[in-house]
């Protein structure tokens, strides 16, 4: 069976799969099942449709109160809602400028990665933990032939994000994740033409990346943060999104295969 990196829609342009990345355990993401994807504001009536075959009955938005207000989603057949604000505009919650904090988990200093650092401080606040959160709850209630969407408003940073912790769960190594990452930008330079490369074409894409320069090093942020201050990614979902490890394996079960 074939599957389709990017879903080709009329109105989102990097709207995709996250399966057929494989772990460190030569296991695959299953397809079909997580999607990431830009603004969901301005689907055609086509796009509705294909969104209902495709069984994707979760919207997760990670959007602003105003983004929503500006370009509310425009929600198909038989799918759930789901209000998932990422950022947080309350000081308070940001661990990260604690420097007590700091020690004891021995957070990585990433004063030469500013995107990293904008990375680093949002999966250390707590507001955005309780939405990455929620979102990880959606994924183990999902269905076994159900499948979720998550998005923003461009589908790069807040859904970069969400997707390094998913695939960090999953045990997808870092240099595949900043590559899936980086797929953003190569997307946004096919959008005027809407010719989008095919699946094979976008696996060739992504073997020459390369992810130690530039924004490559971005997803780092999250990446090494978590192995710095939690040893394993296991142990930060457990300690800092509240899970137990009985969740996670039932997450590996439900989307590795």
């Amino acid at each position: 069976m074939t599957h389709d990196r990017i879903v080709s829609l009329d109105g989102p342009i990097n709207f995709r799969d996250l399966g057929g990345y494989r772990n460190d355990k030569g296991q695959s993401v299953k397809w079909n099942k997580i999607y990431r994807s830009d603004s969901l504001s301005s689907l055609s009536y086509k796009d509705k449709i294909k969104l209902t075959k495709l069984r994707i009955t979760v919207d997760c938005d990670l959007r602003s109160s105003y983004e929503k207000t500006s370009a509310p989603d425009d929600l198909w057949e038989h799918v759930k809602y789901v209000d998932a604000p990422l950022y947080s505009n309350d000081i308070n919650d940001d661990k990260s400028n604690n420097r007590l904090f700091r020690f004891i988990h021995h957070l990585p200093d990433l004063k030469d990665n500013f995107i990293g650092q904008i990375y680093q401080r949002a999966i250390l606040n707590t507001h955005s933990q309780e939405e990455f959160a929620k979102i990880f709850a959606e994924l183990l209630e999902l269905p076994g032939q159900e499948g979720l969407v998550y998005h923003c408003s461009a589908g790069k940073d807040r859904t970069g994000m969400t997707s390094a912790l998913i695939l960090m769960a999953l045990g997808v190594d870092d240099d595949t994740i900043a590559r899936d990452y980086l797929l953003t930008n190569t997307l946004y330079d096919f959008a005027l033409s809407r010719n989008f490369p095919t699946t094979d074409e976008i696996s060739g894409i992504i073997a020459k990346m390369n992810v130690t320069k530039g924004e490559g090093t971005a997803i780092r942020g999250i990446t090494e943060t978590i192995r710095s201050g939690w040893g394993s990614f296991d142990s930060f979902f457990k300690k800092e999104l509240g899970f137990t490890q009985r969740d996670l394996d039932q997450f590996r079960d439900m989307y590795l295969e």
